[in-house]
Order: structure tokens, then sequence, then C-alpha cells
């Protein structure tokens, strides 16, 4: 059969996508018997609150290459969709939706707002499954999976109920972040450090100089800590009282010795708020000193701050300035005080210190055997280098705080507050989770999975946590190889956001430039762990070789048609030349292909099938010097080993290649050797 004279990706790609589901091939109980070992990669749960982006079309690439490499290899390869509510994420997006009609979340019962997020969650799914399939993807839909499904939720309580059992788990009264906006804690995880420049206040508490950026929490100060070795202070006494002029009036302020103090920093000497400062917090703990709430949860300052309750820190700020100044309590004020803040990383407010009843994971006993595992090279990374990253977080890891005051995600087993987990409690159980643990036969045969792709960003968010939490439940390492790809940028190299109006969407470029071009531009070239700028001409320049392979392959179809399988007779000659050529880079590419190196692969196999297959091979075609076989045999192995990076177009050609022994798709054809 001829082709088309041109190659419509619009066209080919639905109509291939059901040619890939209907054959059944996405799920590994259907492969041919020569598919035997498993392979199993998880796929990383998209949020299901919004559109795929760029970086989401590199995850789906990557992993279908590797899903598509091993299927044709003879594995029996499991690639598991899934999605994830992304609990704290998923409600900023709604609540931003709320915003825009004038609503708030807090108007709502918590009932109804967890129905309306549900809805718009389920509607989400169905949007990202589209999208998911538009890429190409050859997951096993029958296996797909929610990390709110009944099943994942028994799994995660499962979890939580050992590591109480075991003592791992514990509730308490501990100074945690707290976002005013979103009203809900925090882990440390979800705040970025960021610099900025405010006035730094030399305040006269007594017979001492005290320093604060934070005039606003010194109301309730009335413990003056200094170091016990520091000579400047030897005459104060641990304990000692002593009376002094203070915000709102005289206190008796109790004198503190502790190491924790910086001698070096300003006076070295300070006063502690240990309700909205965690060094405060322990110091406090250490020493039994009382601590008590300055700022309430909304961020304006309560009934001891006097005269300024209820107004908002900033608003306050000045105006205590203003009366400590009128009382000569102000010795000087620093104009550029350059110092590091904790934010909310999803709205950028200021995160609020507070003491809160919250439940915590003691992280330092799981740690330890997820260390040892990835000393053992029982996890290995690529690129490397991501191991000594893993390592030193994880040698250096603090309780972890899994309540969150929010309505959309798992709900905390007996909680009176009606708290949930952070989405990342359930997330990180994710790999044995979906595969049925304990008891289930995927469990036994897929688990643990042979890989785990995602963006070097989730190393401590995702992948450390599931490490740790893997090995506790299951006994096993999760997955035996961490793939880390870097971030997808602008053409000019730039981060994507949507205040810069530089957001890539990938499923538009696919629509213009077909979704095989998309693909190649995403991996050729892009080394693990690297960020990749993604430039329109780059996709336009392997849409141009979509083009090229389409050319060629029409050619040789349309001078094949006479071709008798039957009669072939073993290459020779220039044949026998070129069959061997293709053999060794088969060889090189394959390597390359068990070592990760799939950039490497796909630029290999792009340059082979233009410079050497059209330009160089069929040239010698149509002067009579190679074979109808040989045009044939490296026409239909090109495009074996092109088909992970470009399954659509391959599949459409190899489907009418007048070859013997033909699969039901090209998906499952053997891998040249």
């Amino acid at each position: 059969m001829e082709l088309p004279p041109q190659y419509n990706a619009k066209e080919v790609e639905d109509k291939i996508y059901q040619l890939w589901e209907k054959s059944g091939f996405f799920n590994p109980d259907n492969l041919p018997k020569r598919h035997k070992k498993p392979f199993t990669i998880i796929m990383p749960p998209t949020n299901a609150n919004g559109n795929l982006h760029a970086g989401h079309a590199l995850v789906l690439t990557i992993e279908d290459i590797m899903t598509r490499y091993k299927r044709m290899k003879g594995f029996k390869a499991l690639w598991l969709p899934g999605l994830d509510h992304a609990g704290f994420e998923t409600q900023v997006v709604y609540e931003k939706k709320l915003e825009k009609e004038g609503k708030s979340r807090f108007q709502i019962q918590k009932d109804q707002l967890y129905k309306e997020i549900w809805d718009f969650t389920e509607e989400n799914k169905k949007n990202i499954k589209s999208q998911v399939k538009r890429m190409g993807s050859s997951c096993d839909w029958s296996r797909e999976k929610f990390t709110l499904d009944s099943d994942i939720v028994k799994t995660v309580y499962s979890t939580f109920e050992k590591l109480k059992k075991d003592g791992l788990v514990y509730n308490g009264k501990k100074i945690i972040n707290w976002c005013p906006k979103h009203q809900t804690s925090l882990s440390d995880l979800e705040t970025k450090d960021e610099e900025r420049a405010d006035k730094f206040y030399y305040l006269k508490y007594g017979p001492f100089t005290i320093a604060t950026a934070r005039p606003e929490t010194k109301f309730g100060d009335k413990y003056v800590v200094m170091h016990p070795k520091d000579k400047r202070y030897k005459d104060y006494k641990d304990g000692q009282k002593i009376n002094l002029e203070w915000i709102n009036g005289p206190i008796a302020a109790t004198v503190i010795k502790d190491e924790a103090i910086d001698m070096e920093f300003g006076t070295g000497v300070m006063t502690i708020t240990p309700w909205h400062d965690a060094t405060d917090f322990e110091i406090a703990e250490r020493h039994n000193l009382e601590k008590e709430q300055i700022i309430d949860f909304q961020g304006k300052l309560l009934p001891i701050a006097g005269e300024f309750s209820g107004m908002k820190i900033l608003e306050a700020r000045p105006k205590i300035i203003e009366k400590l100044q009128s009382k000569g309590l102000v010795e000087k004020v620093e104009e550029n005080y350059k110092h590091i803040v904790k934010t909310c990383y999803k709205c950028n407010s200021l995160i609020e210190p507070q003491i809160k009843d919250q439940w915590f994971i003691r992280m330092k006993p799981l740690a330890k055997p997820a260390i040892e595992a990835i000393e053992k090279n029982k996890v290995k990374f690529i690129p490397a280098y991501y191991k000594k990253i893993s390592l030193h977080w994880l040698k250096n890891i603090m309780d972890w705080n899994i309540s969150r005051q929010i309505v959309w995600g798992i709900p905390i087993p007996d909680d009176k507050d009606g708290q949930v987990f952070d989405t990342w409690f359930s997330s990180g159980q994710w790999p044995y989770a979906v595969l049925g643990f304990p008891a289930s036969k995927d469990f036994k045969t897929f688990y643990p999975t042979d890989i785990l792709e995602t963006g070097g960003d989730l190393i401590f968010f995702w992948v450390a946590r599931m490490v740790m939490l893997g090995i506790y439940a299951t006994g096993e390492v999760p997955f035996k190889n961490v793939y880390l790809h870097g971030l997808v940028l602008d053409a000019k190299g730039q981060k994507m956001s949507k205040s810069k109006g530089n957001v890539i969407n990938p499923l538009e470029l696919a629509e213009k430039f077909g979704t095989d071009a998309l693909r190649m531009a995403l991996v050729v070239g892009n080394t693990p762990g690297t960020s990749l700028p993604l430039d329109e001409n780059k996709i336009k320049g392997y849409r141009n070789f979509s083009t090229k392979i389409w050319n060629a392959s029409r050619f040789v179809l349309i001078n094949t048609q006479d071709y008798d399988a039957s009669k072939t007779c073993l290459p020779a000659g220039r044949d026998k030349k070129r069959i061997k050529e293709f053999e060794k880079l088969a060889k090189q590419i394959t390597k390359e292909m068990d070592d990760f190196k799939f950039y490497s692969a796909s630029e290999k196999i792009y340059h082979y099938f233009w410079h050497t297959f059209c330009d160089k091979i069929i040239e010698e075609y149509k002067q009579n010097q190679v074979s109808q076989y040989l045009l044939l045999h490296l026409l239909s192995e090109s495009l074996k080993i092109l088909h992970p990076f470009m399954p659509f177009i391959t599949e459409e050609i190899y489907q009418q290649l007048p070859v013997k022994d033909k699969q039901k798709c090209l998906m499952v054809e053997e891998w040249p050797n």
C-alpha cells in the first residue's frame, strides 16, 4: 500500500493511539509469550488541578521511551499511570477560582467545599488523562490509580497505624510553619527562603541592648538570654530577675544562660519569643520556660500587645517603634538589614511560626535504613551527584509535620480538629500502594519497581520520602534507579512563569508540529539533571525530520511493491556491509538505552536515518548498487529504533510494510540485535 504524499500528524495520532489501546498491549498481562521478566515504572501522579505543562511533557516522553524500549526488548513492561489529589496545591488552585468569583473558602461549609473540590478534580482528571494520551503514553490504563482511591487510602491508614504502633508518630504542641493567608501549617520543604532588606532595631532592654527585625513579637519577652561563657555578662547569674521598663510598662525579666547564643552576633544577648521563633522555642523547652502567643493565626496582634491589639504586623511595626522611641528605648536603627525570611511557596506570604497541636513523624529512625540502602547502591541515582545530595539531607533530617488544616485531603484518623494528611505522606507511599501491597499478585510481580523518573526538584519532597516509607512498610526499596531530569526552560533559558508570560503549552506545540517532533525536541541532547531550553525552532526541525522519515518510507514502499520476501537471497557485497554498519550502530544505541543515555541514542538514530539511510543508501538504490531487501530491512530496523522516540509516525509506516512475520503493532516488535 502506498503512503499519502504528506504526513498528517493530526489524522494519524488519534487513529494510532486507538490501535494501541485496542491491541491491549499497554497491559503487560496481554503481551506475547516472549515477554517474561517484569519491568516497572510508576508514573509520578500528575496533580489533578489543571493542564499538563512542559515539565509533564518531558516526564511522559522519557518514561514512554523507557517503557517502549523495554517492551520491545521482551520485558513484561508495566507503566502504571495515576493522578494526585495534591492536597494543599489543589486547594490553593480552587481558592484562586473562588477569589475570581468574589468568594472565600472560609464562607463555605467544610463538607460543601470538599464536594466542590472533588467535582473540580473529577473534571480535571478527564482532561489530564486525554492530554497524557496525546503525548503517546503507552501506560496501562486498566491499572490507573488516584491518591484518593479507597484502596490507596486504606494503605495510607495502615502505614499510619504501623508508625503509631512503633512509636514513630506523635501528637504534640510544637512550633510549626504557619501560612496566615492559607490558614494551614506547612512542612519545611513547603517554605522558601527569601532574602529581604528590612530595618534592624537596636533596643534598650534594661541594662542590655537587644537587636531585632521583628519588634512586634517583643511584647511577651520576659527572658533575656546570653552565652554562659560570654565574659561581658559574667556578673549576671542564671535565673536572676531584673526589673525594667518595656513597651507597655514595667516588667520583671529573667536571665537565662544558654549555649545556643551566638556571642559574635549583635551584642551577644537577646530576648526570646518562644511562641514565634524555632530557636527561641528550643531554648524555652530546654529551660522549661513559659511560652506566650503574641500574634494570632490570622497574623494580627493579640490583647497582650495592649493598644496595638488587632493590628496586622506590618501596620503595627512602625507604631511600636514610635512608642519605644518616645520612651527612649531605641538606641539605633540599621536601615538596610539583609536577612533570610521564610515565605509560603505558593502565595509568598511571610511564614509566621506558631505553636500548635500537630501530628509529627520521627524521621531519624526512618532515615537510617534509607541511608544504608543508598550507600550500598540499592538505589542508584542518575545523575550520580544526587546520591550525595540525598544522603546529606537524610543525615540531617528533622521530624516531619504531617498535619494540614485544609479540607482537601485524606482525614487524619481520630483527629479532633478535622485535619488532613500532608499530601506528600500519601504520595510517599505511591509505589507500593498502587501495586496492592501486601498481598496482591501485582505487588509480588512488579515490586520493587525498576526506575523512578521525576524532576530533580522533588528529591526531598518525594523521592527521599518514598525510599524511607517504602523500606519501612515493605522491607525493600521502592525502586532500583532514580532518573532525575532538570527544568524545562523557555527558548532564552529562563524559568517559565505566568507572570513572565513565557509559559509554553506542550499540547499547542504537539498540535502545531506533531507529538513526535515535540518528543524528539525534549529528549535529543537533554542530559539528566540539566535544564533544557525549549525552542520552537528545535521542534520545527524535528517536524522536518518527521517529513524526511515519511518521504523516505514512501520512496521505499513505492519501490518495493513487487518485492517477494520468499525469494530473498542472503545479503552479500555492499548489502552485507551496510547491514554490518547498522548492526554496529544498533549495538551502540542499545548500550546507551541501557545506560539511560536517551539524549545520545536519539541523536544517533536521527543522524543515521537522515545522513546514512536517506542520503547514501536510498541514493545507492537509485543507482542499482543495493537491493530491495536491504532497503526494506534497514527501513524496518530503523523504524524499530526510532519507535520509542517517535511512536506515532513509526507505527503508521510499520503498518504498511510488506515484511513477513509482522506483529500486530510495532510496539511489540523485537528490538534490533
